[in-house]
């Protein structure tokens, strides 16, 4: 993979970029609106989402993007307050955010786990849910659904 390669790759991750109010819909709880903001890293090589939830049983946490330099894939490195360390595959094309979580990394792999979100037309509103199975051979269950809705502040620009 060439440079500017990559540097389309990247590109394509520019829709996520600012601040988003994170809405949960977890089964039986009321949940508040929590806080995601992703923005650029060193110098535009990395994607770094950082994620508030206002609720003491869900964690706090920090992602960062990157995209392999040999193959233009995309992996998404995960972290939270509970100390939980994992790494996800991710694609996103087409307005369609997919993150893959089936192999144990550095958090042992008691289930399978993956997200998949849909970007709205006017980019400001991605509509998604995270899915699990509980073993390997296990059919994927709806865990929760999960909504970006963009922030948008006066006049600040959002880009690299």
């Amino acid at each position: 993979m060439d440079a500017t390669a990559r540097r389309e790759a990247l590109e394509r991750l520019d829709v996520l970029v600012g601040e988003w109010v994170v809405e949960a819909g977890l089964p039986g709880v009321d949940v508040p609106a929590g806080r995601s903001v992703f923005e650029w890293a060193l110098d535009g090589s990395f994607l770094v989402q950082r994620n508030e939830v206002p609720v003491p049983e869900a964690p706090d946490s920090m992602a960062i993007i990157a995209v392999d330099p040999e193959t233009g894939a995309y992996t998404q490195h995960y972290f939270d307050s509970r100390g939980v360390v994992r790494v996800y595959a991710m694609t996103f094309a087409d307005g369609v955010w997919e993150l893959l979580r089936e192999e144990a990394d550095f958090s042992p792999l008691s289930f399978r786990q993956r997200f998949t979100g849909r970007v709205s037309a006017d980019g400001d509103t991605i509509r998604g849910g995270w899915e699990l199975a509980k073993d390997g051979a296990a059919a994927w269950e709806k865990d929760f659904e999960l909504t970006y809705r963009r922030k948008h502040s006066g006049g600040t620009d959002e880009t690299r």
